[in-house]
């Protein structure tokens, strides 16, 4: 892999997010799962380490929240903001053969637009899922397959490993659906991406970072994006927490948010 990264910021957050991911691998290959909460310290300072190491050499006038740095009110005066997971799904990298966790890097920024000057948007993102060999990215966002037409199938819906929030339990009383467990935020929205479940609801609690990045590779494949409510996702809020989201088909959109406000 190059050391210099795309000039285009979807380049670069696909670009930054595979270097990290690739770091994290090396380091369980190094450490093994002997000690596995010292394998999760480890990914979780050496990525963030790596990203901001990265940051600050080719996009030095941005601002930063992360995970696992101290949160600064002057991105909210800034016209660009990284907003990075440098290891979603720390539980799962620290458990051998797991491959659903992730690096997440997302680029806001602020609209210079008259209509809505001060406002922004999440306007470049990767997810790297290094343990499947895939980055995904708002750079060349991949086709997602078509949704399955059977009368009558379950919608699946990607859930907590480890708790999945009451809200789906409600929603299986109206809805046909389908569980299916995983691990990272990151792990989930991609499964929306590829297909392989129909959506992802969530209602127990995150943060910005937790969404941020995959929302803008889920956005730009033409997937629906939203708070449970239906209201728009904010992102570089004074407040970080965002706690709930659900992404999934367009098609599908309607009648989940139905189900789940009704």
């Amino acid at each position: 892999m190059t050391d210099l990264p795309p000039a285009t910021d979807g380049g670069f957050a696909r670009w930054l997010a595979q270097r990290a991911g690739d770091l994290l691998l090396k380091l369980r290959e190094e450490m093994g799962y002997a000690d596995p909460d010292a394998l999760r310290r480890a990914g979780d300072r050496m990525s963030h380490e790596l990203l901001m190491e990265q940051l600050e050499r080719w996009r030095p006038a941005d601002a930063v929240l992360s995970e696992e740095g101290a949160d600064s009110a002057t991105r909210l005066g800034a016209d660009r903001v990284w907003i990075v997971d440098p290891l979603d799904g720390t539980r799962e990298f620290g458990e051998e053969g797991r491959a659903d966790w992730a690096v997440h890097v997302a680029l806001w920024g602020r609209s210079s637009t008259a209509l809505d000057k001060g406002a922004g948007r999440l306007v470049a993102g990767a997810v790297a899922l290094p343990a499947q060999h895939c980055v995904l990215g708002s750079d060349a966002p991949p086709p997602f397959p078509p949704m399955p037409g059977v009368q009558g199938e379950p919608i699946r819906l990607a859930a907590s490993r480890t708790r999945p929030p009451a809200l789906l339990s409600a929603l299986a009383e109206k809805l046909p659906i389908e569980l299916v467990p995983m691990g990272s935020a990151g792990a989930k929205i991609a499964a929306v991406i590829d297909g392989a479940v129909d959506a992802y609801v969530h209602a127990g609690g995150q943060y910005e970072w937790d969404s941020a990045a995959p929302v803008a590779v889920a956005v730009a494949t033409g997937l629906h994006a939203s708070r449970i409510d239906g209201t728009t996702l904010e992102y570089n809020q004074p407040d970080p927490r965002l706690p709930d989201l659900v992404v999934c088909r367009k098609a599908l959109a309607p009648q989940l948010l139905a189900a789940i406000n009704s």
